[in-house]
């Protein structure tokens, strides 16, 4: 039987670019930074060894994603699986199109499922919080949940990560209630997802210029702050060498260190917003 896969009903294409858009980088030699629009979609793994995906960029760009992994790993290479950090429109666009055409399992945390299974809708995004224009647009961005159907699975219990050995999910939930980031011991190496940016990303100008700025999660998507606190915390305490995150470039060394140790330091004024509807009194 054919399964019904969807997506929400407001799923359309955005129309939002920084110069980085369609930029591939290799950060690490088996770590890879794909830039789609305004999101970074990660390759990890190696033309020999294989790869995994880590989230399925905007809507309707399945064809990018598709060439971008052509050009690491070569034509007709798929991934051993898709791990998303969360489910929002930006992370999980184009998953559908992937699914269809490499059959690959797809794994999130328990807490994001009712959000990849058609049984729950996110929260509208707030066009209401201190913020740039992007803020203020983003009513426009989808927020209704997808179905992938039992092409999602759940991420193991015990933290390790389905074809990546050599890492460690972690729980960063703040920006949404199953967000998870990936962590390398041998050579600290995280994948942040949403939990912290490195870019303004409500700032129209510098998600355009992609401008290095330390921040916390995006403002109009995070319904938690005080929980996305202890998210940047707890990553912060792992002493990552090298950071990639869902939006903005990659960071490393003194900058990413001192970057973080700011952001914790600043968090309740530079990170949360003086104003919004999820913004505590």
């Amino acid at each position: 039987m054919k399964e019904d896969l969807s997506y929400g009903r407001d799923h359309t294409f955005i129309p939002a670019y920084s110069f980085k858009s369609g930029n591939t980088a290799a950060v690490l030699n088996d770590v890879w930074c794909y830039t789609n629009q305004i999101v970074n979609v990660i390759f990890i793994g190696t033309p020999e060894t294989g790869f995994v995906m880590v989230d399925a960029g905007m809507p309707y760009s399945g064809s990018a994603l598709l060439k971008a992994a052509a050009s690491i790993f070569g034509d007709g290479r798929k991934p051993e699986a898709i791990i998303l950090t969360h489910g929002h429109f930006d992370h999980t666009g184009s998953i559908i199109e992937l699914i269809k055409h490499w059959e690959v399992p797809v794994y999130a945390h328990e807490l994001e499922l009712p959000y990849l299974n058609g049984e729950k809708n996110y929260p509208e995004p707030d066009a209401s919080v201190e913020g740039g224009m992007i803020a203020k647009i983003s009513p426009l961005f989808p927020h209704e949940g997808i179905n992938i159907g039992g092409h999602i699975h759940l991420l193991p219990e015990d933290g390790s990560v389905p074809s990546l050995p050599e890492f460690r999910w972690i729980h960063t939930p703040g920006h949404t209630p199953g967000h998870v980031s990936l962590f390398r011991d041998r050579d600290q190496t995280l994948i942040a997802g949403d939990a912290f940016v490195t870019v303004k990303q409500d700032e129209l100008y510098q998600v355009i210029t992609q401008k290095v700025e330390m921040n916390g999660p995006p403002r109009y998507l995070t319904t938690d702050w005080e929980t996305a606190a202890n998210s940047v915390k707890k990553l912060e305490e792992l002493q990552p060498k090298t950071a990639v995150t869902g939006h903005g470039q990659p960071v490393e060394g003194s900058e990413l260190e001192e970057g973080l140790n700011s952001l914790i330091q600043t968090f309740p004024s530079s990170a949360v917003p003086d104003y919004g509807k999820f913004v505590k009194e």
